[in-house]
């Protein structure tokens, strides 16, 4: 075992800062001021060679494979700084003090509060198995730890620990299970009285283990470790100081969120059951859509489970189609688009060697290895022994993209959804990989497989399809799996625990750069869930970015949004409610392409300052708008829910006016979803829309809060094209100037013409009414009867019942501002 206890040497070299120790090496680099890496390597390896980072500012012997993903940097040289006791380095907004002897380092704001330690004497290790250590100091009762991807559990992960080792976690308890199905080696650390967000990436591949305080020694400090299974310690310290800051940099690290089509944002419809008939599974699938319609319930999508591939022994052949459930694949795709829903087939990364296609697979070596190289790796797959393909091989990466361009995308989508690539069951830690030409053990590049996968996926759509964008959805991943997929968070068990439960889980991956993920609605594993909760479970769902219903009932049933014919209407109303979002939904998910901000956001991303939101998993914020308090118990009559402090609140039902930093009760039913707009709100809604591939978002419902200057930035496009970075797009800036005169302004960047032909402005003033609306400088007449303003076409009226302005206009072009004129009036001229 060694131990990094004191510094011998320190020097500059090739844009970094190499420092000799008695026990690893460390290099040291300042990518920016809000960056820094720190590298130590017991072996005194350094090589470069990551799938994982779109960022860099060196040479990568993988930049070829990355292509344009990849981005170099220069990194800055910060002045530093020297004492008998300590080197200190002082970027424009961090110092970094390394100290000489019992070697640590420590890190200062800009106000000199310390907002990291290491744990001085102790910070990096090795033991006799060769597993990496890094101790940081903490203090439990303060510190506040967020992110490390997909986890169960509470949102804040003190005293807790966190095993990232991806598995098929089939039915995994959503409070204590870990690992799950993600490798995201990454959080954001809080001391609760600084309130300094600070990130830590870890770039390194091998299974890894976080404990955050749960170890306790009486010969040291209050300490955190990360604990990886191999490799050396890589780490990125990324500052804040808001939580945002931090991922947003995280996110230039490792790639921002894929600008997913917009279908992706529907209700994607799903379920094992459908493919697991003996035959017409195509016939049933669009009965399911036109359900679907008769209920009034859009569908967008479809994910086609694997069953479509089973042979005539009930044996999953990826690549083939089953001719007695889908007797033409091509003439479905087809019919589903002449329905306006696409479609997503699954795919797997294990071939039975039965496959057809296993042959050629094997004879390009493209298959995980045995450990001497010398022939295909079999273990435990669906149906007997299988074998892995290797994505870390550009051979494999050729053929399944061959593949997935004649058998999946030529059918007629541009949808992929990669399943089961978690590569848990290959329990020879020694079995080969390609690693692109260097060669390396599945122990270290498994994580990395289902990331390869993704991208392989990406680029067989961009070839295919060019100029569309893909859909690519992939249930394990590593850091950076945002960039190429939308994620899951698996096979979830049907319970009340677990809509609970998964909503923090969905919180701590948009922390992690994830931005669009979910998790199954109504649960996959165990029995159909009762009425109660699946509606509670779809009134939550339909918050989250990735919106699919999906099952494998252990009890013979099949979980449907009409499965409850009592409830339909309830499961109903949340769909559209989705819907009628999609404005602000879409918007948000291009701010997620734009700088990684999540679209689902714990209240402590958006509420740092106040310590009541530093533990809270289960209230979220859509966007930075729209408070959500669903119900996730069960019998509930009355939701207890604190609004947080810095904003006050209007309840969404009646618009009644609660102040922030208090409690809040409303009365709820069965078909209540408790939803609270912040006091600055600018909420785009849309009415009327029952699909997104057959509709078109034609009139604009603009929510908006007024008691401070608000500002939000829709977006519209085509919705599918990559058309938006050359310009084909349209972002509207919305402008709110709050006080008696408000004024709304719109301004415009981009060349797409948009559809939206009428404006609806709901504007929120409870203590009075306007005096005078202006529409473009041109005053517009006001109604005194709500039916006579709901028949015309342009107009205002004060609606008492909501303390709300409503104020409707034909769409002008831009930019034009609207003013509303709240100042008091002398009725009787005193």
């Amino acid at each position: 075992m060694q131990i990094t206890r004191n510094i011998r040497s320190v020097r500059r070299e090739n844009g970094l800062w190499r420092i000799l120790t008695d026990g690893p090496e460390i290099r040291l680099m300042f990518l920016t001021d809000d960056i820094i890496r720190v590298r130590a390597s017991f072996d005194g390896i350094f090589d470069e060679e990551s799938y994982a980072l779109a960022m860099t500012a060196w040479e990568d012997r993988l930049d070829p494979v990355l292509g344009d993903i990849r981005k170099r940097i220069t990194p800055i040289d910060p002045p530093v700084s020297e004492t008998d006791e300590y080197y200190e380095f002082a970027t424009g907004t961090l110092r970094l003090r390394m100290y000489r002897s019992e070697y640590g380092i420590e890190l200062f704001n800009a106000q000199g509060e310390t907002v990291y330690g290491d744990l001085r004497a102790r910070a990096f290790r090795i033991d006799r198995q060769g597993r990496v250590y890094h101790y940081s100091r903490i203090d439990a009762r303060e510190d506040c730890f967020y992110g490390f991807g997909e986890t169960a559990g509470p949102l804040n992960k003190v005293r807790g620990r966190v095993r990232q080792a991806p598995r098929d976690a089939i039915g995994y308890d959503a409070a204590l299970s870990s690992p799950l199905y993600k490798h995201i080696p990454f959080y954001i650390r809080m001391n609760r009285k600084r309130k300094h967000a600070l990130g830590l990436f870890y770039h390194n591949t091998w299974e890894s283990v976080f404990d955050m305080g749960c170890e306790r020694s009486g010969y040291w400090p209050e300490y955190s470790h990360f604990r990886a299974d191999g490799g050396g310690i890589d780490l990125f310290f990324i500052n804040g100081p808001k939580m945002s800051g931090v991922v947003e940099r995280y996110t230039d690290l490792t790639g921002k969120t894929a600008f997913c089509p917009m279908e992706a944002l529907g209700y994607l419809g799903s379920t094992m059951y459908y493919t697991e008939l003996p035959e017409n599974c195509d016939k049933e699938i669009l009965g399911f859509i036109d359900t679907a319609k008769r209920e009034r319930i859009p569908v967008d999508n479809f994910h086609l489970s694997s069953g479509y591939t089973e042979d005539d022994r009930g044996a999953r052949c990826v690549f083939t189609w089953n001719r007695k459930k889908f007797s033409d694949p091509a003439a479905f795709f087809l019919k589903m688009a002449e329905r306006g829903v696409s479609v997503s087939p699954n795919v797997k990364p294990g071939m039975l060697p039965a496959n057809p296609h296993y042959g050629a697979f094997d004879r390009k070596r493209a298959f995980v290895r045995t450990a001497d190289g010398k022939a295909s790796y079999l273990d435990r797959w669906w149906g007997g022994p299988g074998s892995f393909v290797d994505f870390t091989n550009p051979a494999a990466r050729g053929l399944w993209k061959e593949l997935l361009k004649k058998r999946i995308i030529g059918m007629g989508t541009a949808s992929v959804w990669n399943d089961n690539c978690e590569y848990d069951s290959l329990d020879d830690r020694d079995a080969r990989c390609d690693f692109d030409g260097r060669g390396g053990v599945i122990d270290k590049l498994k994580s990395v497989q289902p990331l390869m996968m993704a991208h392989t996926a990406q680029e067989a759509v961009h070839e295919a399809r060019p100029g569309v964008r893909p859909f690519i959805i992939c249930r394990s991943g590593f850091a950076g799996i945002q960039r190429y997929a939308s994620t899951w968070a698996g096979d979830n068990f049907t319970s009340w625990d677990t809509l609970r439960h998964n909503i923090a889980t969905v919180l701590g991956m948009g922390l992690s750069g994830v931005a669009i993920n979910g998790c199954d609605i109504g649960g996959f594993w165990g029995p159909a869930p009762d009425a109660e909760l699946f509606v509670r479970w779809v009134q939550n769902g339909i918050f989250q970015p990735r919106f699919s219903i999906h099952s494998c009932n252990t009890d013979n049933t099949v979980t449907e949004p009409w499965m409850y014919s009592g409830c339909t209407a309830h499961v109903r109303n949340a769909i559209l409610l989705r819907y009628s979002l999609m404005p602000y939904l879409y918007s948000l998910l291009y701010g997620a392409h734009a700088t990684g901000a999540p679209v689902m956001r714990p209240l402590v991303y958006e509420f740092q300052d106040d310590p009541a939101c530093h533990d809270e998993g289960e209230v979220f914020m859509l966007g930075p708008y729209l408070l959500v308090a669903n119900v996730v118990e069960p019998g509930q009559a009355v939701r207890s829910v604190y609004l947080p402090g810095g904003s006050d609140w209007y309840y969404w039902h009646d618009r009644k006016r609660f102040p922030g930093g208090t409690t809040a009760e409303v009365p709820v039913d069965l078909g209540t979803i408790p939803l609270f707009i912040r006091d600055n709100a600018v909420i785009p809604m849309t009415a009327g829309l029952t699909g997104i591939n057959t509709g078109t978002i034609d009139n604009l419902h603009l929510l908006i809060a007024s008691d401070r200057d608000a500002q939000f930035t829709l977006f519209e496009d085509d919705g599918r094209s990559y058309g938006y970075r050359e310009g084909a797009c349209l972002k509207t800036t919305v402008r709110v100037r709050a006080g008696d005169r408000c004024t709304v302004s719109f301004s415009g960047e981009g060349t797409f013409r948009t559809k939206v032909a009428t404006m609806l402005l709901e504007m929120i003033r409870r203590d009075k009414g306007p005096l005078r609306v202006t529409v473009g400088g041109r005053r517009i007449g006001q109604f005194l009867h709500r039916r006579s303003w709901e028949a015309a076409d342009e107009g205002w009226y004060y609606s008492n019942t909501t303390g709300s302005a409503l104020i409707k206009y034909a769409n002008m072009p831009l930019p034009y501002t609207v003013e509303v004129n709240f100042e008091r009036f002398d009725l009787i001229g005193m």
